[in-house]
């Protein structure tokens, strides 16, 4: 990528990959920035579970009736969970981590889509008992990950909602 605009721009939810295995080495570039996301007061309160067995990763594609059939076809997940306890900001905390998480897929060349789980019991409860999360930790969302099988076109910067911005006031 030329730029980080760039990036945001090319980002996009992909929800179909191909059976191609995702490398360590990319996964491991991803964990790293994930890491370097910020916190509130560096408490760091989240967890990150990374999935490669294929069969897990297909028994968490019926947490959720809708909004969870990328993970059919990913070749990687990874659960991020966050300890509410630890901090005020966790849940927040854990959110940049995983945009963080997926930019980090996008520049490697990875697609890449947040699966949501946080508020959701039944879909918590099946990836928690699916990947041994703790009882007492949140967990806010899959990532899942692979090789694009679809292309999505990059935002057009001439559909930004520019009317959402307000200067010095509402």
């Amino acid at each position: 990528m030329d730029s980080f605009e760039q990036l945001c721009q090319n980002r996009r939810s992909i929800r179909k990959y191909t059976a191609q295995p995702v490398e360590q080495e990319k996964i491991d570039y991803i964990l790293r920035c994930a890491l370097m996301a910020p916190s509130g007061k560096r408490l760091n309160p989240w967890e990150f579970v990374v999935v490669r067995d294929i069969p897990t990763i297909r028994a968490m594609a019926p947490c959720k009736e809708y909004g969870a059939g990328m993970l059919e076809t990913a070749m990687a997940a990874i659960v991020v969970a966050v300890d509410t306890h630890k901090s005020a900001t966790a849940l927040f905390d854990g959110a940049i981590a995983a945009e963080h998480m997926l930019l980090a897929a996008e520049e490697q060349g990875l697609g890449a889509c947040w699966c949501h789980i946080e508020g959701r019991d039944e879909a918590e409860s099946m990836v928690k008992s699916l990947t041994g999360v703790p009882d007492e930790l949140t967990v806010i969302c899959v990532i899942t990950l692979g090789y694009k099988d679809e292309e999505r076109k990059p935002y057009d910067p001439s559909k930004l909602l520019y009317e959402k911005v307000h200067n010095e006031v509402y």
